[in-house]
């Protein structure tokens, strides 16, 4: 059964770092994509960033260079680092697996950014 469990979330200060974590527990890590998303009260979930088997990524422009993504297939992880972090970051980040069968997300992890 597939799982993607993030971690790392908080309540932090605007200009402030915060990294997430999502562990996925999915025999093909390694060989598949994975991205981060998000979704702010009262707006639609929004890509964010995604990193391929590759490594290679690609973000939001709301987010280029202060979001990095990557991952280490050793530990079935991606990461999302948020630097320079902004009020209109505040949302809910899900961790997001786009398998051959079908789409899983995680729960999501709460990011707060005060002014």
């Amino acid at each position: 059964q597939v799982q993607l469990v993030e971690s790392g979330g908080g309540l932090v200060q605007a200009g402030g770092s915060l990294r997430l974590s999502c562990a996925a527990s999915i025999s093909i890590f390694s060989h598949i994509g994975m991205g981060w998303y998000r979704q702010a009260p009262g707006k639609q979930r929004e890509f964010v960033a995604a990193i391929t088997s590759a490594g290679s990524t690609n973000y939001a422009d709301s987010v280029k260079g202060r979001f990095t993504i990557s991952r280490d297939n050793a530990k079935n992880t991606v990461y999302l680092q948020m630097n320079s972090l902004k009020p209109e970051d505040t949302a809910v980040y899900y961790c997001h697996a786009p398998l051959p069968a079908r789409d899983y997300w995680g729960q999501g992890t709460q990011v707060t950014v005060s002014s």
